[in-house]
């Protein structure tokens, strides 16, 4: 009978030890994935993925859909506010507030806010984003790249915007944009 007492009260233990084990393997395993080094390949997938999200902000909007929710779930995707760095964001489309260093001031400039000069750069909407990539500089643990990118409309005309993107890996092991310059080219 002592033999099963102490059978029945070691088992909790192994159960806990095996849980201990687990998460220290499942937190072992997601800091390898934090710590990862950025490759070009990574970035070419980021900038992919980023022009997705602009296009489905766009759908939503002209479906009437929740387009909020959508520009909100693109922005803590894509940025890294929610990770205690400072982001530089210089939109294409802004004069008056040209950086939006903050989660709400780039929601305001994806969606718009009245009363502003914000009219919702992702709802125009854009039915495709193509990126040319001049270069991209990966350095282990930041990556740049600068070049073109055109958006096209819904009537299949297309915008150049020059763009500069920084990325950093988020602590969920993906990129987030640390940097994000536009511009329209110079017309003069």
């Amino acid at each position: 009978m002592k033999k099963i007492a102490i059978l029945l009260a070691a088992a909790p233990l192994a159960l806990v030890a095996c849980t201990s084990e687990t998460t220290s393997a499942d937190a072992t395993a997601e800091s390898s994935e934090a710590a990862a080094p950025i490759t070009a390949e990574e970035v070419t997938a980021a900038q992919t993925a980023w022009g997705e999200g602009i296009v489905a902000i766009g759908k939503a909007f002209t479906e009437e859909g929740d387009y909020r929710a959508a520009a909100d779930e693109h922005i803590k995707k894509f940025y890294a506010y929610g990770d205690d760095a400072t982001i530089l964001f210089k939109p294409t489309l802004a004069a008056a507030d040209q950086f939006r260093g903050t989660f709400d001031e780039a929601m305001s400039y994806f969606v718009g806010t009245e009363g502003s000069e914000d009219k919702g750069f992702a709802i125009a909407p854009w039915t495709a984003v193509r990126w040319e990539n001049e270069g991209t500089v990966v350095d282990s643990d930041s990556a740049m790249a600068m070049g073109n990118y055109y958006f096209t409309d819904t009537e299949g005309n297309d915008t150049k915007v020059e763009y500069s993107f920084g990325y950093v890996r988020g602590a969920d092991g993906e990129l987030k944009i640390n940097l994000h310059h536009s511009s329209v080219p110079f017309g003069g």
